[in-house]
Parts: C-alpha cells; sequence; structure tokens
C-alpha cells in the first residue's frame, strides 16, 4: 500500500570536481546517497548547461559520479537536479539502464547498512539517516530541510516502509505475449465488461513490462531450473532432474525461488482441464464463456490468462470478461485487517441469514463499481426473506390440491388475476434481459420491487378478501405467481427459496413432483399474452386510491380500527373501479366509499380534504377521521414547536463562531435539519388551514 506521509526534502551540495563549484540535489532519503552513481537534470532545462558531462564528488563517500541529462527528470522538483540511485529507486534504475550505470547495493535484506556504505556499515537505515544528516552539516554540504508530503510504500500486513533493492530474478519477456492478447480485445473476440475497462486494458498491454515471475517465499512452485555445481550450467525441466542435463553431474541444485502466484493462476484455464494434454475436458470445456472476477485484477490475472491460453493452447480462453467492483464498509473505505473494518462473513450470515447477504451483496451492483456494505442492506435483505416466507406460508395454507392445475386459464379471470400475471410476465422478461446484459443488481430490485412491493403489498392483500369465493378463487394465481417468483429470485437467494418451493411442492398434484430440485428447474419464461395494460391500468388507479387514503389518515394519525369516510370522482374509470369497493372498503378502512360523476368536483373546502390524484378524486370529511377541535389544538401545538425548533436552528447557522470551528458535514446537516424542520413546518399549516 502507498500511503501519504509527511516527511523531509534534504538540500544537499555535490562538489564539482576539479572546481569549488556544486551542483544541489534534493531527496527525502540522504541515506541513500551512499548508493547513487549519477546526478540527473532534464536535457531541456537551461540552468544547468554548464555541468552537464562533468563529474560530482559524492559526500561522505568521496566517489566520483557523472552529471547526464534524462527526460525522466521533472525540472519542478526540488533545484531540478536529482541524485540517481539505481539499486534502490525503480525509476533510477531505468536510467541507469539508458546510460549503463552501475548498481551500488548499500542495503542488507533487514534494512541495515551493508559493507559498501563504508563508515556507516552496520547502521539501521534511519540510523544511518541521521549520522549522514549530521555529517553533511558538519561539513557544510547541508543546504536546508524542508517539510514535504510524498506517498511512500508500505507492507499491507504490518506497514513497514518498503525500500526498493535491485536483485537477480527470473523474467518473462512480455510483448511477444501481449499482442495476441490486444488483438483478442480489439478484433472484438473477447469482450470486457464495463466496456470502460477495455482502454484500461490496453494501455497496460501496451506499455508492458517484462513480468518478474521468481518470488522470494518458503511456499508456491518451485522454479523449474537446476545448477549444475561442476559445470555452471542451467537445466531446465518441467520433470525431476537427477543430473546436469550438459555435463551428466549429479552435483545439481534447484533455484531455491517459487514462481509468482499470479504465473500459475494464468495457467488456471486450460491447467486444470489436463493440459498439455490433449484431454476431452480440456477440447470441451476450452474456451469457456464468461469469465468474471474483480477489476483489479484486470491485469494481474485476466490479461495473463489471455496471454497464456493463446500461447499454450492457441485460443481465447473465454469470449467475456465480466468485472465487478470492491467491497467497501460503510464510509465507502477498502476493507482490511489493519483498518479493522472487516466483516466476518461466517459471523454476518449467523447474524442475518445467508441470502440476506447474498442480496445485500447484489442489490447495488453494477459492472465495474464498488458496493458499499451496510448493516442497512443486511437488514432490508434478511427482511425481504422474511416477508418472501410469510407470503408463502400464506399460499401454501390456502391450497387445496385438487383445485390446482400447472396451467391458468385466462378465460374469466378477474381484474386482479390479469393485472398480477401482467405484471409477473412484464418482470419476467425484464429481469431476463437485465441478467443477459450483467445487470444483476438491477434485476434483483425489479424482483424485488415485484414481489415485496406488488405480490406480497397488494395481490395477496386483494385475494385474502376473496379466499372464500369458489366461482373466483385467487389461489391458483397465488399459487402459480408464487412458484414463478421463487424460480426467478432462486440465483439470488438460493437457500430460503429452495426451502419454500420444496414446500409448496409437497401440496401439488404429482405431476409438479417431477422436479428433485428449484436449481434443476426451468428458468421462467415471461407469457407475452399474459400482458394487459388494461388490467394494469385499472389497478394502477384502484391502488392510487387506497394509497391515497391510508396517506391521509397517517398524516392525521387516524387510529388503525376507525373507519373513515371517501368520495371517489373517477370518471371514465367509474365503471371499472367500482367493481373494487369492496376492496377499497378493505384496505383504506374507508365505509362508506360513494362514487360522483365526472371529475373535478373534488373542491377543497372547510373540514373537507380533497385528493387530487393522476387517475381520480377523493374527497374526505375532516369530521370522519378526527375530533376536528382536538385536532387543531395538536396541530398549534406542533406549529409552536415547529417554529421554536426553526429559530434555534437559524440562530445556530447565524452564530460565526460555530460556523468557524464546526466541521462542514456538522454545518451541511444542520442547514438540512432547517430546511426539513421548514418543510414540515409549511405542511402543518396546509393541514391547520382546513379546519
Amino acid at each position: 500500500d502507498h500511503k501519504d506521509i509527511q516527511g523531509n526534502l534534504y538540500y544537499v551540495r555535490y562538489p564539482l570536481a576539479g572546481t569549488k563549484e556544486f551542483i544541489t540535489v534534493a531527496t527525502t532519503r540522504p541515506e541513500t546517497i551512499l548508493g547513487d552513481t549519477a546526478v540527473a537534470v532534464n536535457p531541456k532545462d537551461k540552468r544547468f548547461k554548464g555541468v552537464v558531462g562533468k563529474k560530482a564528488i559524492l559526500p561522505a563517500v568521496n566517489r566520483e559520479i557523472p552529471v547526464i541529462i534524462d527526460e525522466a527528470v521533472d525540472p519542478e522538483f526540488g533545484t531540478g537536479a536529482v541524485k540517481i540511485t539505481p539499486a534502490h529507486d525503480p525509476v533510477d534504475f531505468e536510467v541507469a539502464q539508458r546510460h549503463d550505470l552501475p548498481l551500488v547495493n548499500i542495503l542488507n535484506p533487514d534494512v541495515t547498512m551493508n559493507e559498501n556504505a563504508g563508515k556507516y556499515a552496520g547502521l539501521d537505515r534511519y540510523k544511518c539517516r541521521e549520522a549522514i544528516v549530521a555529517d553533511l552539516k558538519k561539513d557544510g554540504l547541508l543546504v536546508k530541510i524542508e517539510p514535504y508530503g510524498h506517498s511512500v510504500g508500505h507492507c499491507m500486513r504490518c506497514q513497514t516502509v518498503i525500500e526498493p533493492t535491485a536483485s537477480r530474478q527470473w523474467f518473462i519477456k512480455t510483448e511477444p505475449l501481449a499482442k495476441p492478447a490486444i488483438d483478442a480485445v480489439t478484433s472484438g473476440r473477447i469482450n470486457i465488461i464495463p466496456e470502460r475497462f477495455t482502454k484500461v486494458y490496453l494501455n497496460w498491454l501496451e506499455n508492458i513490462r517484462d513480468w518478474c515471475i521468481s518470488r522470494q517465499l518458503w511456499w508456491g512452485h518451485r522454479i523449474p531450473v537446476w545448477y549444475c555445481g561442476k559445470c555452471g550450467e542451467l537445466t531446465v525441466s518441467v520433470d525431476d532432474v537427477k543430473k546436469c542435463a550438459h555435463c551428466g553431474s549429479a552435483k545439481i541444485e534447484q533455484d531455491p525461488d517459487v514462481l509468482d502466484t499470479w504465473f500459475s493462476s494464468a495457467l488456471w484455464t486450460h491447467s486444470t482441464l489436463g493440459w498439455p494434454d490433449d484431454t476431452e475436458d480440456l477440447r470441451y470445456f476450452y474456451p469457456t464463456t464468461v469469465m468474471e472476477t474483480g477489476y483489479d485484477i484486470l491485469f494481474f490475472w485476466v490479461a495473463r490468462m489471455i496471454m497464456m491460453g493463446l500461447e499454450d493452447v492457441g485460443d481465447v480462453p473465454f469470449s467475456t470478461v465480466y468485472l465487478h467492483g470492491l467491497l467497501r464498509d460503510e464510509k465507502g473505505e477498502k476493507m482490511s485487517k489493519v483498518r479493522g473494518n472487516v466483516l466476518d462473513p461466517l459471523d454476518t450470515m449467523d447474524k442475518y441469514g445467508t441470502d440476506a447477504l447474498r442480496f445485500a451483496l447484489s442489490t447495488d451492483v453494477s459492472p465495474g463499481n464498488d458496493i458499499n456494505l451496510t448493516a442497512a442492506r443486511l437488514e432490508a435483505g434478511r427482511n425481504f426473506a422474511n416477508k418472501l416466507w410469510n407470503a408463502a406460508r400464506f399460499v401454501v395454507r390456502g391450497i387445496e390440491t385438487e383445485d390446482i392445475a400447472l396451467n391458468i386459464k385466462r378465460e374469466g379471470l378477474g381484474v386482479e388475476e390479469r393485472w398480477i400475471l401482467s405484471r409477473l410476465s412484464r418482470t419476467n422478461a425484464s429481469v431476463v434481459k437485465l441478467m443477459e446484459s450483467f445487470q444483476f443488481g438491477e434485476a434483483l430490485r425489479q424482483l424485488y420491487d415485484f414481489i415485496w412491493g406488488e405480490f406480497c403489498d397488494w395481490y395477496i392483500e386483494f385475494a385474502k378478501i376473496r379466499l372464500g369465493d369458489k366461482d373466483a378463487s385467487p389461489v391458483p394465481v397465488l399459487v402459480y405467481v408464487l412458484e414463478a417468483s421463487l424460480r426467478l429470485l432462486h440465483p439470488f437467494m438460493p437457500f430460503v427459496t429452495e426451502e419454500l418451493w420444496q414446500n409448496l411442492k409437497k401440496r401439488l398434484p404429482a405431476d409438479w413432483q417431477k422436479t428433485e430440485s428449484i436449481m434443476i428447474a426451468a428458468y421462467p419464461e415471461a407469457d407475452e399474452k399474459a400482458v394487459d395494460a388494461e388490467a394494469e391500468r385499472v389497478m394502477a388507479a384502484v391502488i392510487e386510491i387506497i394509497h391515497a387514503i391510508r396517506n391521509a389518515r397517517a398524516e392525521h394519525k387516524v387510529e388503525s380500527n376507525k373507519w373513515i369516510e371517501a368520495r371517489v370522482f373517477a370518471g371514465e374509470l367509474n365503471p371499472v373501479i367500482i367493481p373494487h369497493a369492496p376492496a377499497i372498503q378493505s384496505l383504506a378502512r374507508a365505509k362508506p366509499v360513494s362514487f360522483g360523476e365526472g371529475r373535478g368536483e373534488a373542491q377543497p373546502s372547510e373540514n373537507v380534504l380533497a385528493l387530487v390524484l393522476e387517475s381520480s378524486e377523493v374527497i374526505i370529511p375532516m369530521e370522519s377521521m378526527v375530533d376536528l377541535k382536538a385536532e387543531r389544538k395538536r396541530l398549534e401545538g406542533e406549529i409552536a414547536q415547529s417554529q421554536a425548533q426553526i429559530a434555534s436552528l437559524a440562530g445556530r447557522l447565524k452564530d460565526k463562531a460555530f460556523l468557524a470551528k464546526a466541521p462542514e458535514a456538522v454545518v451541511a446537516k444542520e442547514r438540512d435539519k432547517l430546511a426539513e424542520r421548514k418543510g414540515k413546518l409549511e405542511r402543518l399549516k396546509e393541514q391547520i388551514a382546513r379546519f
């Protein structure tokens, strides 16, 4: 991990050989002066035109090093002249390669100074820094020290500052491998989702460097190279080697390093199928269709699988790469053990349920975008599973086996049934389309809205009113919609859907028993014939009326067991809405519900609440909802309370001391509170004006 830290920038004079002049460089690591092999300036920087090609004397060790020019130097950094330490800086290493500079390694593996550090040998790197700075100051070579913020590499596990060091490693020349991998994507043989990562992929491969594949670790695949102690030659072999391939000596030793984990991972697409043998599995399963992984390893894994697949097998390993985002905490920060913000999945599943965790991870997922995992999402998943469980229990209780058929006959169905079947068909079609385009989060959201918001909240409630109606029983449609919904939802929440599907299947006729598990049941196909725009129009109007009356009751705090009066004006929709009066009465607790001719008759007046809706208008006598005197008194009290809160918040936001000291987030929160209180006050004034 790279972290921004506050350090120092040390300005150091390097004497120019044979003169009394100096060239001043700036560095954040003065201890690495001991490993310098050059001073570099930008070729366009005219300030140093007279010193390029001269020799500088390296402080502390008095070694001569050249002053060179290189495009990598930033003229704006420090003095414009930089020290080149090839053994301990990746950029400097590349400069050294271009200018044929030697490498001087000054660090031991334990980051103490080695024999190349002269009198500083054996010192810890930071103790060496202190000693070098003291000596530079004593010799008059330290110009100044400035505070300087910069990014420094740290170990992800122990957070120790990492010191780059040049070492001998094994590499793969990747440019010949990268060209076919680039062509595989630009030609369309491989499609990357989301598309914006195609540019990232191509940028990496077009600027690829040789791949270091050796690692100094205790565990891994050993490098398949043996060194001969007799002739000094190398033997490379897939099989274990007993003797040198060059001189036949048995005095051989295998390289102690192991392969980079991404090397063996890059072979995964074909090594798992028996490659290099021409196996039946390899012929059948290679290439596969979709490769799904995180965008953070697009280069480390995906690009390398493509390169290796093309090189080893001669074909792309997959046709589609689907990239998901990273999982973050509630604040959007990356989860890590160091930060202490990691959620243990086992504990989370134990608390909320496995399906709830899957729901939380899926509802907001979209290709390539990160996900913030919050307790609210987990609770929403648990609540959804509970809602589904209760709905299924209600449906199963109402089943009479002999009356249930696999196929619903639409002739003679009521408007409610035609409506829910139409909504099921539309949802089914949309979900399939979304899943085929990898929009899994939106697919789950639409299923959630349909199952909870339409099937559970509305159709089941409509069905309860008519459960005893043998001529128009809603049970077959309840079963049909529940069963299809469980199959639609199964990929997202497999455990609860399997359990409920098995319970449902036990109570159905024999032809339902043929499929052992919902996992192997066919995914639902949308029935286009079930789409019924008229039924949707009628039920949208009915639901809107019920919803509006319920909101009015809640706004005026009407007790749940109290019945109120309502008069509906639906114009041309009256004939199709009037048959639903019993449902409106039952679900809105409005009795009587009467219907007036035309629209535009719902005029607000004293003691009357007029609700103007999209498809109708509703008038509710206030006296049917509340005690008018008591309600007015309650509203006056709430108005006074709101006015006091507004005055307090406004005063705080005018306080210069508060505005100066409080964090921006706190000030913003107070402003939001003020806006919310003002909105509430306006609503209260509108309510009291009706009396």
